[in-house]
Parts: C-alpha cells; sequence; structure tokens
C-alpha cells in the first residue's frame, strides 16, 4: 500500500468512525467502487488508531474506571459503569458471531451498504426527533438499558449502519441525556474494537502476512488525529441538539449509492 491511499484512508476512517455515518460502509464503499485491495491488518490499525482518540478524550473516565477495578470499589459509578460495558457486549457477541457470515458478505455489496446507510438516517433522525420531545431526560443509565444498546451497537456490525449511531441513539430513545448517551457509547467501542481486532489477528496468525509498516502506521496515526477533532465535533453537536444533521447525510449517500447503482445497471 502507497503512502497517498494510507493517508487519504486515515483521513476517512478518522471522519467516520465517530461520527454517526458509518466508517465501516464508507471505507467499503471506496474499496469497492475503487477495486481497493486493502488488507485486513491494515484496517485494524485504522481501527486502533481511532480508539487512541477515544482513550485521550475519555481518559479521566477510563483512569477513573480503573482505579475503581483495582480497589474493587463495587459501589461506585465507575465499576458499575463496567458492569454496564461487560453486560452490553454480550448481546453484540451473540449478534456479531450469528450473522457473522451475512455481515461480511454486505461488505461486497453497494446496494445493501446503501440501503444501510439509509436505515441509520432513519434511526438518527427518529431518536433526535424523539429525544427532543421527552420532557424528562437525564435518565441514568441502567442495566436494561445497557443491554439495549448492546443490542443495537450488535445490529451496526453491518456496514452501512453506524455504531456511534446507532448506540448514541439506543440511549436518546431511553431518555438517556446526550453527553451521557455518547460517553456510554464511545467507552463501549474500546472492547468492542480490541476483540474484533483480536478476532481478525487471530485468523491472519494462520497465514503469512507481510506488513509494510509505515503506511499502515501513517494511516493509524492519521485516522487518530482526524478521530479526535470528530468526536469533539459530534458531541458539540449533540450538545446543541444538531444530531439529526447526520441523517439527512446519510440518507443522501444512500440514496446517490442507490441511484449509481441502479444508472449503471441499465444498458443503452
Amino acid at each position: 500500500m502507497d503512502l497517498i491511499t494510507a493517508f487519504l484512508l486515515g483521513i476517512l476512517q478518522g471522519i467516520t468512525e465517530w461520527l454517526p455515518i458509518s466508517s465501516s460502509g464508507h471505507l467499503a464503499l471506496v474499496q469497492n467502487t475503487f477495486s481497493l485491495d486493502v488488507p485486513v491488518v491494515f484496517d485494524i490499525f485504522l481501527h486502533l488508531g481511532t480508539l487512541a482518540a477515544v482513550c485521550v478524550v475519555y481518559r479521566k473516565d477510563i483512569i477513573a474506571m480503573l482505579q475503581a477495578l483495582l480497589r474493587l470499589d463495587f459501589k461506585s459509578k465507575e465499576f458499575q459503569l463496567i458492569l454496564f460495558i461487560i453486560l452490553a457486549m454480550i448481546p453484540t457477541a451473540i449478534i456479531g458471531f450469528t450473522f457473522k457470515s451475512f455481515f461480511e458478505s454486505m461488505f461486497k455489496s453497494n446496494l445493501q451498504i446503501g440501503i444501510a446507510l439509509i436505515i441509520t438516517g432513519i434511526i438518527l433522525y427518529l431518536a433526535s426527533t424523539i429525544a427532543s420531545r421527552i420532557k424528562s431526560t437525564g435518565k441514568p443509565l441502567s442495566a436494561i438499558s445497557a443491554f439495549i444498546i448492546g443490542i443495537f451497537q450488535g445490529i451496526a456490525v453491518a456496514p452501512g449502519i453506524s455504531r456511534s449511531g446507532t448506540t448514541i441513539s439506543a440511549g436518546l430513545l431511553q431518555g438517556i441525556s446526550a453527553k451521557e448517551a455518547a460517553k456510554f457509547s464511545f467507552l463501549l467501542s474500546i472492547p468492542a474494537v480490541l476483540g474484533a481486532a483480536a478476532f481478525e489477528v487471530k485468523d491472519m496468525a494462520k497465514s503469512s502476512v507481510s506488513i509494510d509498516w509505515i503506511p499502515f502506521l501513517l494511516g493509524a496515526v492519521i485516522a487518530a488525529i482526524i478521530g479526535y477533532f470528530a468526536i469533539k465535533f459530534l458531541l458539540k453537536l449533540l450538545e446543541e441538539k444538531k444530531f439529526q444533521w447526520f441523517a439527512y447525510y446519510c440518507w443522501i449517500i444512500g440514496i446517490i449509492v442507490i441511484i449509481v447503482i441502479i444508472f449503471s445497471s441499465i444498458k443503452i
């Protein structure tokens, strides 16, 4: 892989991973459209790069959670948050493993990705609209709400379905504040991304894979930097109650993809 491609894909990953517009969907669309043969290990580097951005933004929360875990402070909010994350990962893992083959097949279908983006837009719009009408926002996170958010995260394994978008939406629809829904969504991404990366590395270990470290590291660093600012941008729009903006974007891109596919299939 050349440095320019790694640089551009790093930018794309950084923007789309945390904004609720599906990074997997955008990367698949670009790779399918331009026939790019991107190694799986490069995707792992990109995801680890954007994961680093989350760790920087929420470093205080992560440190507090680790301290609570080391102290075995079962009554603290931080330890409770760890339990909620573990609980949410259960439905995510079940859905991910059960429908693994189906989700993987979607990566090669721009049509399915386009439809998934439209579905993401619907979820974002409904969540934003309903949340603005809920009088009692600020409901605390519970075991049930965490489990439901985990279900949404499992569905988001499909390319075109935004992980951050669906998990934040699931929180908003349950009356959780935008700030808390976003924080839980981003913290929940840490075991999800690490688990997916470990799973891919395990499969790759069976085959000999040569790694060109420079473009891989470049892509990861760019994804981390852009990802940091993307998180800050999303948090700002959530605070300003402009979450539905991303719904319009997903609809536009999804419709464009479908129209291009329809016209390309028509023989003149």
